[in-house]
């Protein structure tokens, strides 16, 4: 299979070898193969003669500004900032790290280092000082490229003073900063190290591609909430650009020329798989956009982009679309807009409960996929692959494992669990191409943190079952499956019973310390706007419902309403923080929190519930 996948990309040199397994777990896909990442991604368009479509559509709404690069004129700028770099001194293997908002401007940055073989590392834009000054002491770049600031719907969010007081921190000093001047916030530069990133383009000469080595490292990706030791996923070169190439045909099923929109951000794995790079290998039109699901300036915001860019593929998380649902339970502001090039809606990032796959579906009137996979795969593990044949949709499954991965459930002895039982989720070795292929600078932590605990298996962190028809089921994180009284319980079944109300939006069950049955299952809802039942009403309803369908074993009786979650900024829920509030463990504001005040909210509501933590603000939660 991916001897033949590999056959659609361009080589400088082709490889022989299709997989080099001598040294598990780190194997090597196409080892003999010559490559470029940047010129699959443009050059080899614009010299077939696709120079002139469009390659890149950005649309900022809290900028009020638009902005669109054909594949001609996207290679130009890139193959400029790659000469900005290279005068800088930027060779093949320097890391080069890149602090920026959803501009255009990030996606040329990234592009240009894999025009001349530098990793870059993207760290979410606004990340706070002191988690970004770990990421520059792991990294080490020799230049980091920055926005002066980033533009949220309520806030200018100042780059630039996060970036000074990092590099105040870190033991590593980089050579150079590039700063990009955004007009809402334009910033002090340093003497010496900072450069106006016009400045540098307006002198700038253009460089071609740099002959790499398929296992070359294309980028550094830190996972979202790493705290302490860093935890920096390796992608290559070579099985990047073949897995996700392969990716948009089989599983998204888009073509040349189709508009593509992955509606996330390029600090996250989404943003680099499938707004920068996977699109860009394929010849579509990706998207960028600059704003929110809702209250930029509505819950038409993504349905707007839709109809006005002529947009083919939608990616999306579950949490998105529940904001929208949120906002407008009917579809009206949906139905202002022609919808009728969507061809799919993907979701991806969490779990998607059935509520809002069912909305989805009877709103949208196109298929709606669920799929799953994780920055570490860099590509879904299991997917309803559209390109190939498309599956019966299952409520509550990403459907089956994508052709080169293979998916088992096992129990703590390694020993598969039976069809509809619950277990630890992996994948058997070798990972396909496109996955990591280590951690940077942390060898021996790859192999014990992924594949000790399985031998021959890479342990996804996640549970599920799989059901009598190969159908993947993912209901949690390991941590999330939960023991009441003897009895392993899914926090994900729970879920889905709740969000089956009308009146509830969203829904986190956690299982909290029980001094009697171990664990028990904690409820919290947000509701729904213009919802029907008083809060009282909807949490009565939703234990009565929780014992009827998942049964008494639960024991499920906390629960309360709350009027947000607690989410990283890539939307997934921060379960295991709620879940060290209300045990009384020390915790700690996660780097990635998208709003840090809703943790003080949740406090208020568990103490209500007879979880005396404080709301103090400090960051940690004092014990009960």
């Amino acid at each position: 299979m991916w001897q033949q996948a590999a056959q659609d990309i361009h080589w400088y040199r082709a490889p022989n070898v299709v997989l080099d397994d001598a040294n598990p777990p780190f194997y090597r896909w196409f080892p003999d193969g010559v490559t470029n990442a940047c010129y699959n991604a443009l050059d080899l368009h614009v010299a077939q003669g696709r120079g002139d479509q469009l390659a890149l559509l950005y649309d900022s709404p809290v900028t009020d500004s638009k902005a669109q690069y054909t594949y001609a004129q996207l290679l130009h700028e890139v193959a400029r900032f790659a000469g900005v770099l290279a005068a800088l001194g930027v060779e093949v293997g320097d890391r080069v790290l890149i602090y920026m908002p959803m501009v255009p401007e990030a996606a040329i940055a990234m592009l240009a280092c894999a025009r001349i073989g530098a990793i870059h590392s993207v760290v979410f834009g606004g990340f706070a000082s002191h988690e970004l000054a770990v990421r520059i002491d792991d990294a080490t770049p020799r230049v980091i490229v920055a926005a002066s600031c980033g533009v949220e719907p309520s806030r200018i969010v100042p780059y630039k003073p996060l970036l000074d007081e990092a590099l105040a921190e870190a033991r590593h000093a980089p050579e150079h900063c590039i700063i990009l001047q955004r007009a809402q916030y334009p910033a002090d530069l340093i003497a010496g190290r900072d450069h106006d990133w016009a400045r540098l383009m307006a002198n700038a000469q253009t460089v071609d591609c740099v002959q790499l080595n398929a296992n070359d490292p294309l980028y550094i990706l830190y996972t979202s909430g790493t705290t302490g030791q860093p935890k920096g996923v390796v992608r290559d070169t070579g099985g990047s650009i073949v897995a996700l190439r392969w990716s948009m045909k089989h599983i998204y099923n888009v073509a040349a020329g189709d508009v593509y929109w992955a509606a996330s951000d390029v600090g996250w794995v989404v943003g680099h798989s499938y707004i920068v790079y996977g699109p860009l290998f394929a010849c579509c039109t990706t998207v960028m956009y600059e704003g929110k699901p809702v209250g930029t300036p509505d819950p038409g915001a993504f349905w707007r982009m839709i109809a006005e860019h002529r947009v083919s593929v939608m990616f999306a998380a579950p949490t998105a679309l529940r904001a929208i649902r949120k906002e407008d339970p009917a579809g009206e502001h949906l139905a202002k807009y022609d919808l009728s090039r969507l061809q799919s809606l993907f979701l991806a990032g969490e779990r998607c409960d059935p509520a809002t796959l069912a909305w989805a579906q009877d709103k949208l009137r196109v298929p709606v996929i669920d799929h799953w996979w994780q920055t570490e795969t860099g590509w879904p593990i299991c997917a309803n692959c559209l390109g190939i044949e498309q599956l019966p949709v299952v409520p509550g499954s990403p459907a089956r494992p994508v052709p080169g991965y293979e998916v088992h459930a096992l129990d703590a002895q390694s020993e598969a669990v039976a069809p509809g039982a619950i277990g630890a989720l992996v994948l058997k070795s070798p990972l396909p191409p496109g996955t990591f292929t280590t951690l940077w600078n942390a060898p021996e932590r790859f192999r014990d943190a992924y594949f000790t605990r399985f031998p021959g298996y890479y342990e996804t962190g996640d549970a599920g079952y799989i059901d009598d028809n190969g159908y993947v089921f993912v209901m949690a994180r390991t941590d999330d499956v939960i023991n009441v009284a003897g009895h392993r319980l899914s926090t994900g079944a729970m879920e889905e019973v709740l969000a089956d109300d009308p009146d509830v939006a969203e829904c986190a069950v956690v299982g909290v310390a029980d001094a009697i049955k171990g664990q028990l299952p904690l409820g919290l809802l947000v509701l729904s706007s213009g919802a029907l039942g008083s809060p009282a009403d909807v949490v009565a309803r939703s234990i009565e419902k929780v014992r009827k369908r998942i049964g008494p074993v639960a024991a499920f009786k906390l629960c309360t309403v709350v009027r947000r979650l607690p989410k990283t900024r890539s939307g997934k829920i921060l379960r295991g923080t709620m879940r060290k509030i209300a045990d009384g463990e020390a915790w700690t504001m996660p780097a990635t929190i998208d709003d840090p005040a809703v943790l003080q909210e949740i406090a208020g509501a568990l103490g209500e519930l007879g979880y005396p933590v404080p709301a103090n603000g400090s960051g940690h939660a004092e014990s009960r």
